[in-house]
């Protein structure tokens, strides 16, 4: 490979015609202003929304488990009055996909031989 490398314009570049928009649509254009008895404003009355476990954080434990079947381990939020997942990943669908893909691989690969002597 050459070590002389440049980038160089191929032929000539083409002229651009520049367009100019009229005015004339925004001059005949109707009025936006309403009174104040038909305008519409956002209201202040909603309660930000959160993205914290702040209000939920003394009755729920994270715990790490290992799923034999898929062979990985799963981090979980759990519900401490219900003992209920409430998030956890990867999720099912995940762990059922790497337990298929596990249990393909362990069929494809040959049977090691159970070895006692610890000699060698």
């Amino acid at each position: 490979m050459s070590t002389d490398f440049s980038i160089r314009p191929v032929g000539i570049p083409a002229p651009v015609q520049i367009i100019t928009t009229s005015n004339a649509a925004a001059n005949e254009a109707v009025q936006t202003d309403l009174p104040v008895s038909q305008t519409v404003a956002a209201s202040n009355t909603s309660a930000a929304a959160r993205n914290d476990l702040q209000s939920t954080s003394d009755s729920v434990s994270r715990q790490v488990v290992f799923n034999q079947p898929a062979a990985s381990f799963v981090f979980q939020v759990v519900n401490e009055r219900t003992d209920a997942v409430v998030d956890q990943f990867p999720d099912e669908a995940m762990l059922r996909r790497r337990a298929y893909f596990h249990a393909l691989d362990m069929k494809s690969e040959p049977p090691r031989p159970l070895s006692t002597d610890r000699s060698a």
